[in-house]
């Protein structure tokens, strides 16, 4: 079974940390790209942080300077490093990963959702 699993999520109070993992398992056999994705209650589905192939990354404005994503290809995982956590960080974080399995097409594979809450 091709998938990715997020794990590490849970309650922090504000200006503690979490870091988030994402595993691609199975079948999967090559992971191009990977992400971060997170919905709030009542909001639309925000990228969060992003990271290529060749390492290069990208970060939403909020959480730029407190977030840190990193990728380790030979687990092929993709973590988020969270920092200096905020009540409006507060969401169900997914991840995602543009993979292949052995012989199949390149596609978007999507976790099922962690949640981080941030309490004040």
């Amino acid at each position: 079974q091709a998938q990715v699993v997020e794990s590490g999520g849970g309650l922090v109070q504000a200006g503690g940390s979490l870091r988030l993992s994402c595993a691609a398992s199975g079948s999967i056999f090559i992971v191009n790209a990977m992400g971060w994705y997170r919905q709030a209650p009542g909001k639309q589905r925000e990228l969060v942080a992003s990271v290529t192939s060749d390492g290069d990354t990208n970060y939403a404005d909020s959480v730029k300077g407190r977030f840190t994503i990193s990728r380790d290809d030979a687990k092929k995982m993709v973590y988020l490093q969270m920092n200096t956590l905020k009540p409006e960080d507060t969401a169900v974080y997914y991840c995602t990963a543009k993979a292949r399995t052995t012989f199949g097409d390149w596609r978007d594979y999507w976790g099922q959702g962690t949640q981080v809450t941030v309490s004040s």
